[in-house]
């Protein structure tokens, strides 16, 4: 038997010390450990692949908490399902001993904690749920208040009009005006059909 562990968090600027050092503290060693910074709104994931695709019959694995494990409450159930029946091995979630596979393998003890699974896996799926609505919600808010989002808007440089007739008489070539413009091309004919739209009123 092999015991392993899985560390989560949804973004870079989050931090997984609290997860590791649970981790650490029941001894799972550091080349069995596998962690990431993704979303869990589903189990494409690098590192929780590579993590199945090596579990064994037998072995355990650790999660801090439902949550770390996904997301999505219909995937989660049919993770825990693949992990635990299919491949045959256990999870133990560690701010909740009565999810732990290990234990309570008769009938009763499988229907709470399929029970417990369902109530906290359709939790996890609210909350995420809630955050894109909060999201969602604050972005309208900004822009409301005319906060804009996404890269700065880069204007037309001084005299963008006569380059573009040196360019259209063919004095000089789009390279080199995308480079006197600091521009790609995609931005120098966003830029040149609104010159020309104002050029006409």
């Amino acid at each position: 038997m092999q015991t392993y562990g899985y560390v989560r968090v949804s973004s870079v600027d989050q931090n997984e010390d609290r997860q590791l050092a649970a981790m650490n503290e029941i001894g799972v060693c550091e080349t069995h450990l596998f962690a990431e910074k993704q979303s869990g709104k589903d189990f494409q994931r690098p590192e929780y692949q590579k993590l199945v695709s090596g579990l064994q019959p037998g072995d355990l694995l650790y999660i801090k908490s439902i949550d770390r494990l996904g997301r999505n409450y219909r995937e989660i159930q049919d993770q825990w399902r693949f992990i635990t029946k299919d491949i045959g091995a256990d999870i133990a979630v560690l701010d909740l001993p009565l999810l732990d596979t290990r234990q309570g393998k008769d009938l009763m003890g499988t229907f709470i904690a399929d029970l417990v699974l369902q109530i906290l896996s359709f939790v996890a799926q609210s909350e995420r749920e809630n955050i894109i609505k909060r999201q969602a919600e604050g972005i309208a808010a900004a822009k409301a208040k005319g906060v804009r989002f996404g890269r700065p808007a880069i204007a037309r440089p001084d005299g963008f009009g006569g380059l573009v007739q040196r360019w259209e008489r063919k004095e000089v070539i789009l390279p080199e005006v995308l480079a006197l413009c600091n521009m790609s091309e995609t931005t120098f004919y966003r830029r040149l059909r609104e010159y020309r739209i104002a050029s006409k009123k």
